[in-house]
C-alpha cells in the first residue's frame, strides 16, 4: 500500500480568518485516508505569487482559489496548472473570467428560472481610446432612460453588471432617481433590474460542492448583521433553494458560490447569483462561519483524495435538453438537479465524508471553543475595525460562534 500526500494550496487575497481556521482544523484532524489501495495524508500550503514558466510544474493536487477573479497573474497560473498539472481548482477560472451577472441572468432565464427582467445599459462615461470615438459615432444610439424605467416598472435596482459587495447598487423610485444614478455611475457598465416587491423572504444560499447553507439576509442592516441567525424556512423552501443553487453552480462550473433569492407569493426569484468568490469572513458570517470552514474542508479533502477531475469546458447541452423535454419549471428543475448531483458526485461525496470525516464535526466544535479560534476572529476584527471597537466586535462575533456551538455544533 502506497503512502501518498495530497497537497492543498490556498490562493489568498486579503483573507485572514478563514485560512487560519482551515489550517488549524486540518492539523487537528490528522487525516490518514485509507482508500484500500493507498494511505493518503494532506498538506496545506499558502500559494505564493512569483514568475512561472509554461512547462508543467506540478505542486498541488487542489487549489482553493480566492484571488483569480481579479488578479491576472494568479489567474493565468491557475489556468496553466489545470491544463498542464491536472489540478482541481475552486472555481472554473474560464467561467469566472467570462461570466458576468448579465450573462448568468440570461442563462438561467433560458432555463426557465424566474429571474426578474434585467436590462444592460451602456456606460455614462468612457476611457478615451483611438478607436472609441468613431465606433460610438457610427454605432451608438441615443436612448431614453424613462423608457427603460417604464418597461421595468418602478421601483427598480441599478447595479454594476460585474457586481461586487453591493458597490454601486442603487434603488430607483422614479425617472429622476434613474437619471441621477446613471449620471453618477461613471465608467461602470450597469444593469437595471426590476424589483421583487413586496417580498416575504430574502435568502442567501452558500453552495460549496453539493453542500448548501441557507441564510436569511437583511441587506438594510450593517455588514455585521446582514447574515441573520433566523431560520424560518419550510422544508419546501429549502428544497427549491438548494436545487436552484446546485443547478446554478453546476451549470457554471462553480464549486463555491452564493445565490440570493427573494420570495414573493410562494415563488423564489433568483436576483444575484454570480458570486464565485463569496464572503468568507467571520466579521460578516459570524454564526455561520464554522459551517463554512467545515464545508470547505469536506469538499476540498474529498476532491483532493479522490483526484476529482476538473471540467475545464462548460457542457450546457444536457441542461438545455432537459428544458426542451419538460414543460413546467418544477419538472425541469428536477431534471437539472439530477445533472448537478452527477457533476458534484453527491452520493460518492456523502459516503466519503461518512467514512473518512466522521470526526470533523467534533473537531470543528472543539476548535471553535479554543483560544486559537478566538485569536483568528480578533485578527480579522483588527484588520477591519478602529482600535477602540476591536474588543467590542471580537466579543460580539465570538458570542455568535458560541451560540452556533450550542445550537448546531453540539447537535451534530
Amino acid at each position: 500500500m502506497a503512502k501518498l500526500t495530497r497537497k492543498i494550496g490556498l490562493s489568498l487575497a486579503a483573507d485572514i480568518c478563514w485560512p487560519i481556521c482551515y489550517e488549524a482544523i486540518m492539523d487537528r484532524l490528522k487525516l490518514n485516508v485509507d482508500t484500500g489501495r493507498d494511505q493518503i495524508d494532506f498538506q496545506v500550503e499558502r500559494v505564493t505569487i512569483e514568475p512561472f514558466p509554461i512547462k508543467p510544474m506540478p505542486k498541488y493536487d487542489l487549489v482553493i482559489d480566492r484571488l483569480t477573479h481579479w488578479y491576472h497573474v494568479s489567474r493565468e497560473w491557475i489556468k496553466k496548472a489545470i491544463i498542464m498539472d491536472d489540478i482541481y481548482v475552486f472555481n472554473n477560472p474560464w467561467s469566472i473570467q467570462s461570466m458576468e451577472k448579465h450573462t448568468s441572468y440570461s442563462a438561467m432565464t433560458q432555463l426557465g428560472f424566474p429571474v426578474p427582467e434585467t436590462w444592460m445599459i451602456p456606460p455614462k462615461e468612457y476611457e478615451p481610446s483611438p478607436d472609441l470615438e468613431p465606433t460610438l459615432t457610427r454605432y451608438a444610439r441615443m436612448f431614453n432612460l424613462p423608457d427603460i424605467g417604464k418597461a421595468l416598472g418602478y421601483p427598480l435596482y441599478m447595479k454594476p453588471y460585474s457586481g461586487g459587495g453591493w458597490v454601486g447598487v442603487t434603488r430607483i423610485e422614479n425617472d429622476d432617481d434613474f437619471q441621477k444614478a446613471y449620471d453618477e455611475s461613471g465608467k461602470r457598465v450597469m444593469n437595471a433590474q426590476a424589483s421583487v416587491e413586496p417580498y416575504d423572504k430574502f435568502v442567501r444560499c452558500v453552495g460549496l460542492g453539493p453542500q448548501v447553507r441557507f441564510v436569511t439576509y437583511d441587506p438594510s442592516a450593517p455588514l455585521h448583521n446582514r447574515y441573520t441567525m433566523e431560520d424560518d424556512l419550510s422544508e419546501a423552501d429549502r428544497e427549491i433553494l438548494r436545487d436552484m443553487t446546485l443547478v446554478i453552480n453546476a451549470f457554471f462550473g462553480w464549486d463555491f458560490n452564493s445565490c440570493e433569492s427573494l420570495e414573493r407569493d410562494g415563488i423564489w426569484h433568483p436576483i444575484d447569483f454570480a458570486n464565485p468568490c463569496p464572503d468568507s469572513q467571520v466579521t460578516s458570517l459570524h454564526y455561520h462561519f464554522p459551517w463554512l470552514i467545515s464545508a470547505n474542508i469536506r469538499w476540498s479533502v474529498y476532491c483532493a483524495a479522490t483526484k476529482k477531475k476538473m471540467r475545464p469546458n462548460l457542457d450546457w447541452k444536457p441542461f438545455f435538453a432537459v428544458h426542451k423535454k419538460y414543460d413546467t419549471f418544477h419538472e425541469r428543475l428536477a431534471g437539472y438537479v439530477e445533472i448537478a448531483h452527477k457533476r458534484f458526485e453527491t452520493e460518492k461525496f456523502e459516503a466519503f465524508c461518512e467514512k473518512h470525516l466522521s470526526h470533523l464535526d467534533e473537531v470543528t466544535h472543539e476548535f471553535f471553543g479554543s483560544e486559537d479560534a478566538r485569536k483568528a476572529v480578533k485578527a480579522k476584527v483588527e484588520a477591519m475595525y478602529p482600535e477602540h471597537e476591536v474588543d467590542e466586535f471580537t466579543d460580539l462575533f465570538w458570542e455568535r460562534i458560541q451560540k452556533w456551538r450550542s445550537e448546531e455544533g453540539a447537535a451534530r
